[in-house]
């Protein structure tokens, strides 16, 4: 296997909700479990572990600023590697002391580390970039944030 997974693979349209309303970090995570439930790779499960998993050691997945990466270890809740993508409407404070309030948030679940961490890899490349994380951020549609993608996407250009 790759150490990269390719991000298209891993996010599939359904699991892309733009423009969404959140009340407050935990909704803004539900809405990415919901994302990995509609694209097949979570159970409803998986949600309570990424909220649980920030109310036991805090709003360290607002890994930059904006930019939060729901995310709880493998479980019996994970069905396959995926990802979820939630633009918020009005961002939302998840309680970080730098990064603060959150745009987007990220979810992601994996069936075990190397998936976990290749996942990690490939999206951290495509979201370095701040002009194309403002494309991404400001995408209208499902469509257009995976064709974004598809346009950095190396796994899908080789």
């Amino acid at each position: 296997m790759s150490d990269k997974l390719s991000l298209l693979g891993l996010l599939p349209e359904q699991s892309i909700l733009v423009n969404v309303s959140a009340s407050d970090w935990r909704a803004a995570i539900r809405l990415a479990g919901e994302g990995l439930i509609l694209g097949g790779a979570a159970t409803a499960d998986y949600g309570d572990e990424m909220i649980a998993t920030v109310e036991q050691l805090g709003p360290y997945i607002v890994i930059a600023p904006g930019l939060a990466l729901a995310h709880s270890r493998p479980s019996p809740a994970v069905r396959r590697t995926g990802l979820s993508w939630v633009s918020l409407q009005e961002p939302v404070n998840f309680g970080h002391r730098d990064n603060d309030p959150v745009r987007l948030v990220v979810g992601l679940a994996a069936t075990d580390h190397s998936q976990h961490t290749a996942a990690l890899g490939s999206l951290a490349q495509l979201l370095s970039e701040p002009k194309r994380l403002e494309e991404l951020l400001t995408a209208p549609n499902a469509a257009t944030v995976r064709h974004l993608i598809a346009n950095f996407d190396p796994e899908v250009q080789s």
